[in-house]
């Protein structure tokens, strides 16, 4: 199939056109914060000593690839192919698939090792950061993913979701940790994530997300 194949729906709407270029836009801005998120996770977790806070910054470069694929999916001709869409589609599923077992991993790991983290108040204010911004994202990506009928763009806002779910996850347990000693419940909620993660991958290769 012809890579800049065109819908006549596509060509005539712009309202659809000028969706998919908030869709990019929302993306690059994810991008940005997924950078900054990643790197200010990753300098708390190493003076924290936080396997959780580890894994979060980690998982920040995998939903950013979901974010790359989306920019890549609304530049230029692929903005109205269908087949960068389908591409665009499969490889977004595919980041649930990589952030899945790694999530797992660093939940096991942190339980069987019963590693107890530090305070990190740097933590803690990165995790609240991200209950805010990453739902808004999130929601916005749906819709205009429902709007364009683009399931990669769907995907991507389910993967800014479950990013403030895991925000959720690390903040309960650095809290709970600090003030209950509760080590455990970080890395437990953490492996429902990573369950979640997986049938939020299959619905994005089936293209059910934007439905």
């Amino acid at each position: 199939m012809d890579s800049t194949r065109q819908t006549p729906a596509m060509t005539r709407d712009a309202g659809w056109q000028r969706a998919a270029r908030q869709a990019r836009l929302l993306s690059w801005l994810s991008l940005a914060y997924m950078a900054a998120e990643g790197a200010i996770a990753i300098t708390a977790a190493v003076i924290a000593g936080s396997v959780a806070l580890l894994g979060f910054g980690l998982d920040s470069a995998i939903e950013g690839l979901a974010s790359v694929i989306v920019v890549w999916r609304f530049t230029g001709t692929r903005t109205l192919s269908e087949t960068a869409e389908a591409r665009a589609q499969k490889l977004v599923a595919v980041t649930f698939f990589l952030l899945a077992p790694y999530i797992a991993y660093d939940a096991i790991s942190t339980l069987v090792a019963r590693h107890r983290a530090e305070t990190s108040w740097l933590g803690i204010g990165l995790s609240l950061a991200s209950l805010i911004v990453m739902p808004v994202l999130g929601v916005a990506k749906r819709h205009l993913g429902a709007r364009l009928g683009s399931a990669a763009t769907a995907g991507e806002g389910t993967q800014n979701l479950l990013c403030a779910y895991l925000a959720a996850a690390v903040l309960a347990g650095l809290l709970a940790n600090t003030l209950l000693g509760w080590w455990w419940l970080d890395p437990a909620v953490a492996l429902g994530i990573a369950g979640l993660a997986v049938r939020e991958g299959i619905e994005a290769w089936h293209g059910e997300e934007c439905c």
